[in-house]
């Protein structure tokens, strides 16, 4: 399976700029991609305040819509993220985008300090069956949390796909802990991170990076913009799990209502509050 990091800078609330980017790199993939992976709110920006009232959209807004319609040509799937405004609140959300629609949505469960007057935290993890492997979302600051992780593999995830705008002095913080998410669940990770500089003087780390289920990484972006596709061994998913299997001998189990539903999503809700 080809995966492809776009590891890009983009404008805070410039989604018209974001989107031709976004678009672009659809357009110019390799003819067997199957996934491309964006940064955090790459559609949109960080935005805050009374701009993202202005900024923020819903998932069947315009600016997906044409994300949907680039897939659908080039025959691709996408993971991106955007602010969402969902009948007036707002979260911090990443979608995966198959031909077939918005496959997969995730809102962002652990808001970093500044988002959290702006956006509202998300109820639950979810992971979705696509080309025959189990993926989950996390976006970010959710990773530095290993519970995070362990819900989606809780729900089966072999994937785990990270979002991320990870910004200085952070970075080295990042790259312990999804090869951590990755080693401790057995699953591959790719974490895809912001470049450049935001419009509040943040400067973001890059890094960007994709970790195999034995905790290895197999690649490592500086802090360039750049686009690097990496072939995943999904033999490696049964090697690692051979000899002994976290998932199968941990003695906790994380609480929360876990739901399936007849299109293959699987759910753990874990309360508003949390």
């Amino acid at each position: 399976m080809n995966i492809e990091l776009v590891q890009l800078a983009g404008r805070d609330g410039d989604t018209a700029y974001n989107l031709s980017r976004t678009l672009s790199a659809i357009a110019s993939c390799a003819d067997d991609t199957a996934l491309l992976v964006f940064p955090e709110t790459h559609l949109t920006g960080f935005v805050g305040g009374q701009q993202l009232a202005q900024v923020a959209e819903p998932l069947t807004g315009p600016t997906l819509g044409a994300v949907l319609q680039a897939v659908r040509e080039r025959g691709v799937s996408v993971v991106v993220g955007l602010a969402e405004n969902h009948h007036g609140t707002f979260y911090n959300t990443s979608v995966l985008v198959t031909p077939e629609g918005i496959a997969l949505q995730y809102r962002k469960t652990h808001l970093w300090p500044s988002e959290r007057g702006d956006f509202t935290p998300g109820d639950r993890f979810t992971t979705v069956l696509w080309q025959g492997v189990r993926v989950g979302l996390l976006i970010c600051y959710d990773i530095e949390l290993p519970e995070t992780g362990r819900a989606l593999a809780q729900l089966g995830a072999e994937l785990i796909i990270v979002t991320n705008g990870n910004m200085d002095p952070y970075g080295p913080v990042h790259r312990t802990s999804i090869m951590a998410r990755a080693q401790e669940n057995q699953a591959f990770a790719v974490m895809v991170n912001r470049v450049g500089s935001g419009d509040d003087g943040l400067v973001f780390a890059g890094g960007s990076m994709v970790v195999d289920p034995f905790g290895r990484v197999l690649l490592e972006a500086g802090r360039d913009e750049i686009r690097h596709v990496v072939a995943l061994d999904l033999d490696q998913l049964k090697a690692a799990r051979r000899d002994y299997d976290y998932l199968k001998d941990r003695r906790l189990l994380l609480s929360g209502e876990q739901i399936e539903h007849s299109d293959g999503r699987r759910e753990l809700l874990i309360g508003a509050s949390q």
